[in-house]
Protein backbone atom coordinates (compact mmCIF):
# COMPACT_ATOMS: atom_id res chain seq x y z
CA UNK A 1 0.00 0.00 0.00
CA UNK A 2 1.28 3.44 -0.93
CA UNK A 3 1.74 5.96 1.88
CA UNK A 4 0.94 9.64 1.58
CA UNK A 5 2.00 12.70 3.50
CA UNK A 6 0.12 15.87 4.26
CA UNK A 7 2.49 18.76 4.78
CA UNK A 8 2.45 22.34 5.96
CA UNK A 9 5.09 24.69 4.57
CA UNK A 10 5.61 28.36 5.30
CA UNK A 11 6.68 31.29 3.16
CA UNK A 12 8.34 34.02 5.21
CA UNK A 13 8.20 36.22 2.11
CA UNK A 14 4.39 36.04 2.13
CA UNK A 15 4.05 35.29 5.87
CA UNK A 16 1.66 32.54 4.80
CA UNK A 17 1.23 28.79 5.12
CA UNK A 18 0.63 26.32 2.30
CA UNK A 19 -0.94 22.91 2.90
CA UNK A 20 -0.54 20.05 0.46
CA UNK A 21 -0.41 16.28 0.15
CA UNK A 22 1.76 13.92 -1.86
CA UNK A 23 3.04 10.39 -2.12
CA UNK A 24 6.63 11.64 -2.66
CA UNK A 25 7.40 14.43 -0.22
CA UNK A 26 11.11 14.78 -0.98
CA UNK A 27 10.44 15.36 -4.68
CA UNK A 28 7.50 17.66 -3.97
CA UNK A 29 9.38 19.99 -1.59
CA UNK A 30 12.24 20.26 -4.10
CA UNK A 31 9.72 21.26 -6.79
CA UNK A 32 8.19 23.85 -4.43
CA UNK A 33 11.57 25.44 -3.69
CA UNK A 34 12.69 25.41 -7.33
CA UNK A 35 9.61 27.47 -8.21
CA UNK A 36 8.03 24.63 -10.19
CA UNK A 37 4.70 24.70 -8.31
CA UNK A 38 2.43 27.43 -9.64
CA UNK A 39 0.73 28.23 -6.33
CA UNK A 40 3.98 28.71 -4.38
CA UNK A 41 6.58 29.77 -6.94
CA UNK A 42 6.51 33.45 -5.93
CA UNK A 43 6.80 32.65 -2.21
CA UNK A 44 10.11 30.80 -2.14
CA UNK A 45 12.03 29.87 -0.10
CA UNK A 46 9.56 27.64 1.71
CA UNK A 47 10.18 26.10 5.10
CA UNK A 48 8.73 22.80 6.27
CA UNK A 49 6.57 23.30 9.35
CA UNK A 50 5.33 19.74 9.79
CA UNK A 51 4.20 16.68 7.88
CA UNK A 52 1.83 13.87 8.72
CA UNK A 53 1.96 10.35 7.30
CA UNK A 54 -1.31 8.66 6.36
CA UNK A 55 -2.00 5.33 4.73
CA UNK A 56 -4.15 6.36 1.75
CA UNK A 57 -4.92 9.17 -0.68
CA UNK A 58 -8.40 9.38 0.84
CA UNK A 59 -6.97 10.00 4.32
CA UNK A 60 -4.53 12.55 2.88
CA UNK A 61 -7.29 14.51 1.15
CA UNK A 62 -9.45 14.41 4.29
CA UNK A 63 -6.64 15.68 6.54
CA UNK A 64 -5.59 18.33 4.01
CA UNK A 65 -9.15 19.66 3.89
CA UNK A 66 -9.41 19.61 7.69
CA UNK A 67 -6.24 21.66 8.05
CA UNK A 68 -7.28 24.12 5.34
CA UNK A 69 -10.75 24.54 6.86
CA UNK A 70 -9.32 25.12 10.34
CA UNK A 71 -6.43 27.24 9.09
CA UNK A 72 -2.84 26.05 9.40
CA UNK A 73 -1.93 28.35 12.30
CA UNK A 74 -4.98 27.33 14.32
CA UNK A 75 -4.47 23.64 13.48
CA UNK A 76 -0.86 23.85 14.71
CA UNK A 77 -1.94 25.60 17.92
CA UNK A 78 -4.75 23.10 18.56
CA UNK A 79 -2.29 20.20 18.18
CA UNK A 80 0.49 21.83 20.27
CA UNK A 81 2.85 22.04 17.30
CA UNK A 82 5.21 24.97 17.75
CA UNK A 83 6.23 27.14 14.85
CA UNK A 84 7.91 30.51 15.05
CA UNK A 85 5.81 32.31 12.42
Amino acid sequence: MEEFEVYIIFSSLWNRFYIGQTNNFEERIIRHNKGQVKSTKNGIPLELVDKFEVSSRTEAVTLERKIKKRGAKRFLEDNNIEFGA
